[in-house]
């Protein structure tokens, strides 16, 4: 298993890595690897939104978007799905405050909160849920709007298609709904 930005894992896909499915955080890098031909049949399996997250304790006293103007806040990369919903958010908001720095996965702009780098930083919901007490979660308006779709493929050098796609099949089935859901997952319409 291999953790990385979406768009990393395309291009690792392409370079040669040897995967049997790959999981992409979006639609348009799962849409990039079907356009090479490295994987076929892609289905969503999940959903995720943006919440906005300050480290334990909310030492720069942030309540709301509002609030981070003068204050260190850190986003994805554009170029990642968590950095292109954020630039959705931002579009539809007309937030003027410049983020510190753009990361390249979700993981690092979490880890730059829970350190105490930074004093805000928009992750998914899931990930948040999952630093627990680390952090603190302020909700971002219109995140609802702009949600990333979890969506599984299998390789087209797959070692095993046929346990590869039993595995997308059962990622897609209604019974890994409430599982999902556990992690904060949004409801996928199926």
């Amino acid at each position: 298993t291999v953790y990385a930005g979406s768009s990393t894992l395309v291009q690792q896909l392409a370079d040669g890595s040897p995967v049997d499915v790959l999981i992409t955080a979006d639609r348009t890098n799962m849409d990039r690897a079907v356009e090479q031909g490295l994987v076929g049949d892609p289905r969503a399996v999940a959903v995720n939104t943006l919440v906005m997250v300050v480290p334990a304790g909310n030492p720069a006293d942030i309540g709301s978007m509002d609030d981070l103007a003068g204050t260190t806040f850190v986003l994805c990369d554009p170029q990642v799905p968590c950095g292109a919903a954020s630039g959705a958010i931002i579009a539809d908001t007309g937030i003027v405050a410049e983020p510190a720095s753009l990361e390249h996965q979700v993981a690092d702009v979490l880890g730059k909160v829970v350190s105490g780098e930074a004093d805000a930083g928009w992750v998914y919901a899931t990930d948040a849920r999952a630093a627990a007490d680390a952090v603190e979660i302020i909700d971002i308006p219109t995140a609802d709007a702009h949600p990333s779709a979890v969506v599984a493929a299998v390789s087209t050098s797959a070692g095993d298609p046929e346990g590869a796609r039993a595995f997308v099949d059962k990622l897609a089935s209604p019974e890994m709904a409430p599982v999902f859901a556990r992690h904060g997952f949004a409801t996928l319409s199926r």
